[in-house]
């Protein structure tokens, strides 16, 4: 066998295993879309419980993606992203014994862990053993739709699942194809790369306790109340630890996170661009979930489908996308596709929470999927295109952190603001809908406390007001207090809608303007001394 067909047999095999690794994290991350309303009447949870189920995961696989590349690049990938497939298996083993929304997050946060290995371990391995550009280009390509796959099927399945009333054995399903991924990875081809690379473990730890600290007061204090002094001091001690890392950054001879690149103007404009527009796409998808599954408690099935007509435009569009960024101005494909989001926050915005037709979702989550298309394949390329091609690849890593980190502040900041917006209402109306109830002592405490305590979210879900002992039994939540925290919760989330497609218009109308008169850099900017030494 010659040199160069044992070369092709082994990126055949690499890019089957790395398309298969980001399947499963992919469908690990998107599995909850679908199951907020069923986690919610499983655990009885209050709104901030159920938006850490998705920020348990979303966090440990942004905050460590930039380091689990650097040990790729230091040790070898293949046996790193077999160590992310077993994460994820031991991941979701915990999920599917959770007895707990507390044991549930263990779970996502475990899985969330792997997830950072699989991402970019299994796009840096197709990398490293392409052949040549085109194959590259090629084998991305189909890794990225592998992704939308993945995010297209994961919800359905759990949903699917979920009416069934097994939602559990989703999480089997990814167990058994984590199994699958670890042996075909074993065929794939090993690569590292340790020139000029090293672990830069103060910026880790700088970066990660900062970005935890500010995501934990954003959601805790949706409930527990932004002027709390821990959750000021939550506030404060990530703002510290972020200004540490910067500084960390700019002094270390090897960074976590190159930041002279934000020096240029259109990679600035397009990394500020990406993190409010991918927020905003997946604030909308989040507020869906929340909408229909833990407000209207409408089946994980009709949230699923809704999920295929998202994702499904990323993957059967990716043809047409690649075209428009060959043949077209990005700045125009990335405006029109923060555009499309815009379009169906603001859509959703105007539905009225007593209307229970899930088939209105259709349009909006469509005309989302189509501008998330668009976005999604087009922020690396710009990236790309606006810094000299030596900084190609530091681009592209950082684009695809800055993306991530939008996507875990979708679901965390949008929740903050609808939960603490219809757990204010609740608050203010309360007295007099418990008035209206003709609750006695002390049920009418006890009503009084779980609103306190949980929120508009709990006592939309309860169907009764707990009795004190065998003398004072359970009673049927009353009429009035249902339709409060309905209302509440319908009210809050359609001002969230509003706000993530103001904040995608946002994004728009940054590239439209931001990006106006914007060139490819010049590539053959020779390298400095300090690039050379860190590039190795």
């Amino acid at each position: 066998m010659t040199q160069t067909a044992a070369r092709k047999q082994g990126y055949t095999a690499t890019v089957v295993a790395g398309c298969f690794a980001v399947l499963l994290a992919q469908v690990a991350y998107s599995l909850p879309g679908a199951l907020n309303g069923t986690f919610q009447r499983e655990f009885q949870t209050t709104g901030a419980e159920l938006t850490w189920i998705t920020a348990a995961f979303a966090i440990p696989m942004v905050v460590f993606e930039l380091t689990t590349g650097v040990i790729g690049d230091l040790f070898g990938r293949k046996r790193l992203l077999q160590v992310g497939a077993l994460l994820t298996v031991a991941g979701s083993l915990v999920s599917y014994v959770a007895e707990s929304v507390q044991i549930l997050w263990v779970g996502q946060i475990v899985a969330g862990l792997g997830a950072a290995i699989l991402y970019p371990i299994s796009l840096a391995m197709l990398a490293a053993v392409s052949p040549s550009q085109e194959a590259r280009s090629k084998a991305i390509a189909v890794w990225a739709g592998f992704l939308s796959i993945g995010a297209a099927i994961s919800p359905l399945m759990g949903g699917w699942l979920a009416a069934d009333g097994d939602w559990r054995t989703s999480y089997l399903v990814v167990v058994a194809a984590a199994v699958i991924s670890i042996g075909i990875t074993q065929v794939a081809t090993d690569s590292s790369a340790p020139q000029g690379r090293r672990l830069d473990v103060p910026g880790q730890v700088t970066l990660a306790l900062g970005l935890i600290a500010i995501l934990f007061a954003a959601t805790q204090g949706s409930e527990a109340g932004f002027a709390r002094p821990e959750i000021i001091g939550a506030f404060v001690a990530g703002l510290v630890l972020l200004g540490a890392f910067v500084v960390i950054e700019l002094r270390t001879d090897v960074p976590l996170l190159r930041l002279n690149i934000f020096a240029n103007r259109s990679y600035s404009v397009v990394a500020i661009a990406t993190v409010v527009g991918m927020f905003a796409f997946l604030a909308t998808c989040y507020s869906m979930s929340i909408w229909l599954g833990a407000i209207q408690h409408q089946s994980a099935l009709k949230i699923g489908v809704l999920f295929l007509f998202i994702q499904g435009p990323a993957f059967v569009l990716v043809p047409l996308v690649s075209h428009l960024i060959r043949n077209f101005s990005p700045r125009w494909v990335l405006t029109v596709g923060f555009a499309l989001i815009a379009v169906s926050g603001i859509w959703c915005s105007t539905f009225d929470v007593h209307d229970v037709s899930w088939t209105r979702f259709i349009g909006p989550m469509l005309v989302l999927g189509v501008g998330f298309a668009l976005t999604v394949g087009s922020v690396t390329a710009v990236a790309i295109n606006t810094v000299p091609m030596r900084l190609a690849g530091m681009a592209s890593a950082t684009t695809n952190l800055l993306r991530d980190f939008g996507f875990a502040l979708g679901p965390v900041l949008i929740a903050a603001f609808a939960v603490s917006r219809a757990n204010s209402d609740l608050s203010t109306g309360v007295g007099g809908a418990i008035g209206e109830s003709g609750l006695t002592p002390p049920y009418t405490e006890i009503a009084g406390g779980i609103a306190h305590g949980g929120g508009a979210m709990a006592i939309n879900s309860m169907p009764v007001v707990p009795g004190a002992g065998p003398d004072l039994p359970p009673v049927p939540m009353p009429e009035s207090l249902h339709v409060l925290a309905f209302e509440s919760l319908g009210n809050a989330y359609s001002l969230a809608f509003l706000v993530a497609g103001l904040c995608a218009a946002a994004a728009a109308a940054l590239t439209l303007f931001g990006l106006f008169g914007s060139k490819r850099a010049d590539v053959e900017e020779p390298l400095t001394d300090e690039e050379l030494v860190a590039a190795g």
